[in-house]
């Protein structure tokens, strides 16, 4: 258990200095632009469609495709 607390000590520290690091560095809220929100929908909208067309056809095909 001492182990175990010490280690949670040393994370705490840790994530007490980022924490500070990142105050000092300025002002930054964090923003992130409409542009790369959209990407990233796109990127994912993109992706569930690939693997839905995939499993579309491995569906339709499937009994076809257990000879190969």
């Amino acid at each position: 258990m001492h182990k175990l607390a010490v280690r949670l000590n040393a994370v705490t520290q840790w994530v007490r200095g980022r924490l500070e690091e990142g105050r000092a560095r300025g002002a930054d809220r964090g923003d992130i632009s409409i542009t790369t929100v959209i990407i990233w929908v796109a990127a994912v909208a993109g992706a569930l469609v690939i693997a839905g067309t995939i499993a579309v056809v491995i569906a339709k095909y499937d009994g076809k495709l257990a000879g190969i």
